[in-house]
């Protein structure tokens, strides 16, 4: 049974099956999350990433790693936060579960996310944490371990808090 395990680093660093990147619909290097992964994996990646576009919100697609310590970026499209009113929570959701799913078919064992649609995306970063961790812990069992990968501290107590708050003391919901 795998672990769900939430670190405080960059994601651009962190060695993986794959890496998931939050991306925009057009795949296109972004800021934040997105311009980090682009900027260490070369330009190789925005190519690569140009013959999977365009990927909907709430779904991904998988490219090769390139020059980043993971084989594969998984690119998964999150909501911009509209206010609740717009099936955020549904969409934020399919962005994980797509990624997932892209990762299991390839048999990869080990992915790394970041807090999607967080950022620039403005989604509440609790709300955004309940769906992420309620997913990953659902899909653990499916893989060596998923990571919760922070850049700022808000971000890793915020999940940190909640996967304590989720799990017993062996790591198990």
């Amino acid at each position: 049974m795998g672990k769900v395990i939430v670190v405080r680093g960059d994601i651009t660093q962190i060695t993986a099956d794959a890496i998931v990147n939050a991306a925009n619909e057009a795949l296109l290097p972004g800021g934040g999350v997105s311009g980090a992964i682009h900027r260490a994996a070369g330009p190789e990646l925005a190519e690569a990433c140009r013959k999977v576009a365009p990927c909907p919100t709430g779904e991904a697609r998988l490219t090769p790693g390139f020059r980043l310590p993971a084989q594969y970026v998984i690119h998964a499209v999150g909501p911009m936060w509209r206010g609740g009113e717009y099936n955020e929570a549904v969409l934020l959701a399919q962005a994980y579960r797509s990624a997932l799913t892209i990762a299991k078919e390839h048999g990869l064992r080990t992915v790394a996310f970041p807090s999607i649609s967080t950022g620039i995306y403005g989604y509440p970063l609790e709300e955004a944490a309940k769906i992420a961790l309620s997913i990953l812990l659902e899909e653990s069992p499916n893989f060596e371990a998923l990571y919760m990968v922070a850049f700022d501290e808000k971000t890793f107590q915020a999940y940190n808090s909640l996967l304590a708050d989720l799990t017993s003391d062996d790591g198990t919901r």
